[in-house]
């Protein structure tokens, strides 16, 4: 009987051994040179499949080559500073190509009308599988799909609605008048110009707008869940530079201790937060138009005329992610496009003259306001054409999950599609042979107009998905934009030095010098 069970127990661990054996050779090989022949017999080409690692050593070590230079300063073709296995890839294997994320084959698409067809069909087009770090930063809306998604987006889409956003340019004047305050004060103490980095304080401006326009009356409680979030985002980049081993964010190490505290403490403000205008809302206090505000009101909406059926309306945990979100999402792309903005028009004075004539007429010595802000058309060309060269996204990536079609192609499950949003968009056959140079001009009758109706201009992605606060952050920008403009010229630094990287967003690696006037 000893003998049998002992027989049994070996046969059933020699089984699983066996099954996890081939389910780890399947994974780090079969599946992979399976996936490589569908490629190639539908024409893509790609280097060949390495065990396990695939082509990401060579990419990583291009990019740190790239992250150790410089751009000459008077060069906006930033391709192959920011992607630069990219052209390599292109001349070797042409624009639609496909690359190795370790096992994982990435194909990159050029083509306009598979792109419009990635961005729009978002239910067999999904955002793949985040690494589970980010978790303790963001989930939320942006990391949702099918009917979680449109339930959320649903819920959302009133508070970034143009009527709502009407009502917080008050708040948001109310913060770049403190950060150009700051700036006067640096510039009269060195008779009326000195050199200033812009970049932590339009980082700080746009930290402040969310916490204002998100939080309204819990303002400074807004501000210190902006703090605590900001030093997440840099632990968990810091560990996502880094091999990622499963499990190794619950060992009891003292950065993942760190990063469980501020969960814990962001979860908690954001909670009591989120009681007290609950609390509101159900009273009918109108008092609160900023962003939770609306939000909770929506909520509350849905859940009177539901019956709080839990697929309709959201728990509080869920509205604790989306608050999150608005920091992450509403502060860096924000940032992102105003700092380019200033180093752009830092390098085209023209254009700068041209953009605070604009303002001094619209506005004059009135602080600016929803109505005058849709009247800068000037300005407007400007953040698109920024938009285009330095976008606050550099790629965006789809998973598909089962065997599909892309346009001619048959797509086979397990396979991730890249968009290089920033190629596309300096790309000389879609814009011309002026493609990396800075021209507004190219967008004076519009978007559709410069784009030929092609999706070939997505800065905040696009289709159903596109970023819900892409208008917020449009608004704010020409806000700070047109406040900078009427107190401020500005001309670059001879200590700024070139060199965009990405952190979440497109950023200044060494910072944004530049000299500040007083006007």
């Amino acid at each position: 009987m000893e003998v049998t069970v002992s027989s049994i127990i070996a046969s059933i661990a020699l089984v699983t051994l066996v099954t996890y054996a081939w389910k780890v050779v399947n994974w780090v090989w079969l599946r992979p040179k399976q996936i490589e022949k569908c490629l190639r017999e539908q024409g893509f080409k790609g280097n060949p499949y390495k065990v396990l690692y695939g082509d990401t050593k060579e990419m990583i070590s291009m990019m740190r080559e790239s992250k150790s230079k410089s751009m000459d300063t008077s060069s906006d073709d930033i391709v192959p500073h920011l992607l630069p296995s990219h052209p390599n890839y292109v001349n070797l294997h042409g624009k639609n190509y496909f690359q190795w994320m370790g096992p994982t084959p990435r194909v990159t698409i050029a083509d306009p009308k598979h792109i419009k067809e990635i961005l729009f069909n978002h239910e067999v087009f999904q955002k793949p599988t985040n690494n589970p770090l980010g978790k303790l930063l963001v989930r939320g809306l942006g990391s949702y799909e099918g009917e979680k998604w449109a339930k959320h987006r649903n819920l959302i889409n009133p508070a970034f609605h143009l009527e709502k956003l009407k009502h917080m340019v008050p708040a948001m004047c109310s913060s770049c008048s403190e950060m150009i305050s700051k700036w006067e004060v640096l510039v009269s103490s060195t008779k009326g110009s000195c050199e200033v980095d812009v970049w932590p304080y339009l980082d700080n401006l746009t930290g402040d707008v969310i916490s204002r326009t998100a939080f309204g009356s819990n303002y400074e409680e807004g501000k210190k869940i902006f703090q605590l979030q900001k030093e997440q985002t840099d632990l968990i980049i810091q560990l996502l530079r880094s091999f990622y081993i499963p499990g190794w964010r619950f060992l009891p190490t003292k950065t993942n201790k760190r990063m469980k505290a501020i969960y814990n403490e962001v979860g908690t403000l954001l909670k009591n937060i989120i009681i007290n205008k609950r609390e509101q809302a159900m009273k009918g206090d109108d008092g609160n138009d900023d962003l939770l505000g609306i939000l909770l009101k929506t909520n509350l909406k849905a859940s009177q005329e539901q019956g709080n059926e839990k697929n309709i309306t959201l728990t509080i945990e869920e509205v604790i992610d989306e608050c999150k979100l608005f920091y992450i999402a509403g502060q860096e792309t924000t940032s992102s496009l105003l700092v380019w903005t200033m180093v752009l028009l830092s390098k085209h004075q023209k254009w700068q003259a041209q953009a605070r004539e604009e303002v001094l007429a619209v506005f004059g010595e009135n602080k600016p306001d929803f109505d005058g802000l849709n009247q800068l058309k000037t300005i407007t060309m400007i953040l698109n054409e920024v938009l285009r060269l330095y976008s606050p996204a550099s790629y965006l990536i789809r998973a598909v999950h089962k065997k599909t079609r892309l346009g001619e192609l048959l797509v086979p499950p397990g396979l991730e599609f890249l968009v290089p949003i920033t190629a596309i968009h300096h790309d000389r056959e879609i814009w011309g042979v002026d493609a990396t140079e800075f021209k507004p001009e190219r967008f004076a009758e519009g978007i559709i107009k410069a784009t030929k109706g092609q999706s070939t201009f997505f800065p905040f992605s696009g289709g159903p998905r596109v970023c819900i606060g892409q208008n917020f952050a449009m608004v704010e920008s020409k806000l700070a934009l047109a406040m900078i403009l009427k107190h401020f010229s500005f001309e670059l630094s001879p200590s700024y030095v070139h060199a965009p990287f990405t952190i979440v967003t497109l950023q200044p690696q060494y910072g944004a010098h530049l000299i500040l006037q007083k006007i």
